[in-house]
């Protein structure tokens, strides 16, 4: 099979081949089951809590519910690409239900995030995951950068891992401040702060109040960390784009983006957005049909002479870091 194509035509011919692979098929089968075992994850770390009761011991707990929480997130991310369902509606309402009720996070708020994201990544103006709110992800960036941003900076590469465990804290603070500049403001909001109740009054009518705050705390602190380890080694340290920058498609997603190399375990852990470049590529694309779409997507780079770029998982971060400190230096001076 030939996949040389035209550069006009690169994207359209890549997609021709993968449709024709049945990799943008439905897989009812495999989120039903991915479904249930997250499910039981979640319901079974809630039951550990209360079978534990006011005990040091909780914070096992804290932990389970941590990587209920990740892979509850990661579930409402394909839902809102629609890998699960064709329609928006069920997928909203799901994600809804899992996003808002489920972890505490606005559907509608990462959604609208997510979505420019996927439009423009690492575009330093219209991307809003390369913002420089806390951290700076270029010299231009830095050399600009005010408040916070200036402040830690030129350390962030020290800083990024303790600044993850803040993370979950900032996806709650974040999905509260939306409500009421996203569509279906007054339902999000319901199951949102019906979220925030709930889990407030389990965990204090489980536990005594200090090991409660510890609970809270270490729960999501590792809910925060997990994600960030989820989504960070996608795009850090590759190139970031600017207003001048223009690429087609193809050149875009494949560009700025970063592949995880790993087995079936490194797939489960990171709910196969370790094959960024596929997903960027075609977001709909069920998640076990990544895996296959990668070796045909990774050789049809090679023959239109586009770099395709991989890592270990552990390459990934040392990449990121060294980017950040890179980035962070016209504030170490």
């Amino acid at each position: 099979m030939t996949l040389l194509a035209d550069r006009t035509s690169d994207f359209t011919t890549l997609s021709r081949h993968i449709r024709a692979a049945g990799l943008l098929d439905r897989r009812p089968g495999y989120y039903a089951l991915r479904f249930t075992l997250v499910g039981a994850l979640y319901a079974g770390g809630w039951a550990a809590l209360a079978l534990i009761g006011s005990s040091w011991w909780a914070l096992l707990a804290a932990a389970v519910l941590a990587v209920a929480f990740a892979q509850v997130a990661l579930v409402a991310h394909d839902l809102a690409h629609k890998q699960v369902f064709r329609t928006s509606r069920i997928s909203e309402i799901l994600g809804m239900l899992v996003g808002n009720l489920g972890i505490g996070m606005s559907y509608g708020w990462w959604m609208n995030k997510h979505t420019r994201h996927h439009a423009n990544p690492n575009h330093e103006e219209h991307d809003p995951d390369v913002a420089p709110d806390i951290l700076v992800w270029s010299t231009r960036q830095a050399s600009e950068a005010k408040g916070l941003a200036r402040l830690i900076g030129g350390w962030q590469a020290v800083l990024f891992f303790p600044l993850l465990l803040l993370e979950g804290f900032n996806l709650h603070v974040s999905s509260a401040r939306a409500i009421g500049r996203i569509k279906r403001s007054k339902l999000e909001g319901f199951l949102l702060y019906g979220h925030f109740v709930a889990y407030l009054v389990a965990v204090f009518a489980l536990l005594s109040p200090g090991i409660a705050v510890a609970f809270i705390a270490v729960h999501q602190g590792l809910f925060g960390l997990y994600l960030g380890l989820t989504f960070a080694p996608n795009h850090k340290g590759m190139p970031t784009l600017t207003g001048d920058d223009e690429l087609d498609f193809l050149r875009k997603q494949v560009l700025t983006s970063r592949n995880v190399r790993g087995g079936v375990l490194v797939d489960v852990l990171l709910g196969g957005l370790n094959y960024q470049i596929e997903h960027h590529l075609f977001p709909n694309m069920p998640t076990p049909n990544l895996r296959k779409a990668q070796p045909i997507v990774e050789r049809y780079c090679a023959e239109i002479g586009v770099p395709y770029l991989s890592a270990t998982f552990v390459d990934s971060y040392s990449q990121a870091l060294r980017h950040l400190h890179d980035a962070g230096a016209p504030l170490r001076k």
